[in-house]
């Protein structure tokens, strides 16, 4: 009996791990706000992607966009892992190892009109960091690991994660270290490269290689500033 009850027991739980993980699916993949834009970070304990919400903050939108295309978030990394709460991206003009060419100083150094909705901040979301000043946004955001609600309103939501919360799972793990009203990672998180594709377009080989190349291109931006730095 006590071997049948063990039995039931792990049936169980496989059934609500099971449930869990197809929920956390839908949740992500699915959002009636996100368009057909697709960026993934990869970071050094995985990928993160995540969609965009263009008919809720288009400035904001285009903007990180903008700064994703000219490979600005290339060698930056997490500078705040607070469990339950927010994974946030550095600014990335301070951020990044690799220094910046004209063209990437220009767009980084742009703020946003402060673009706040009613959408809700819970897990998965992407929202703007920002100073006291509404209209100081610019580079560095929030992956909310956990429902914020006292944030509605007050920063400028403009996305989702769509793939990789196992990802953000493993940050939530990493020792961190107090300072002041953050909670920092000890080690450093680096999003070694970025790319982006659009899954109404990039769906067939051709557009696959298009993707490979954008890939490539992030890591030889990261190779040769290395090898200038080292030599």
């Amino acid at each position: 009996m006590a071997a049948l009850l063990r039995h039931v027991a792990a049936a169980l739980l496989y059934i609500v791990a099971a449930a869990s993980v197809a929920a956390a699916s839908t949740y992500y993949a699915s959002d009636p706000n996100l368009g057909s834009a697709r960026v993934v970070f990869q970071t050094n304990h995985g990928d993160i992607e995540f969609g965009f919400f263009p008919r809720v903050a288009p400035k904001t939108v285009e903007h990180i966009f903008k700064l994703v295309r000219l490979g600005c978030y290339n060698t930056n990394h997490f500078f705040r892992v607070d469990k339950g709460f927010v994974a946030q991206v550095a600014d990335v003009v301070g951020g990044r190892k690799a220094p910046m060419n004209k063209e990437q100083e220009q767009q980084a150094e742009k703020s946003i009109v402060g673009e706040f909705s009613t959408v809700k901040h819970i897990r998965g979301i992407l929202s703007m960091g920002r100073y006291s000043d509404p209209d100081s946004a610019s580079s560095s955001f929030s992956i909310l690991l956990g429902d914020a609600p006292h944030l509605d309103g007050q920063y400028a939501v403009f996305g989702r994660v769509t793939k990789g919360d196992d990802t953000l799972r493993k940050l939530e793990r990493l020792p961190t270290r107090k300072e002041g009203i953050f909670v920092m990672p000890i080690e450093r998180i680096e999003i070694m490269s970025t790319y982006y594709y659009d899954i109404e377009v990039d769906s067939c080989e051709a557009e696959k290689s298009i993707l490979r190349k954008r890939l490539s291109e992030s890591s030889s931006e990261i190779e040769r500033w290395r090898r200038k730095c080292f030599a």
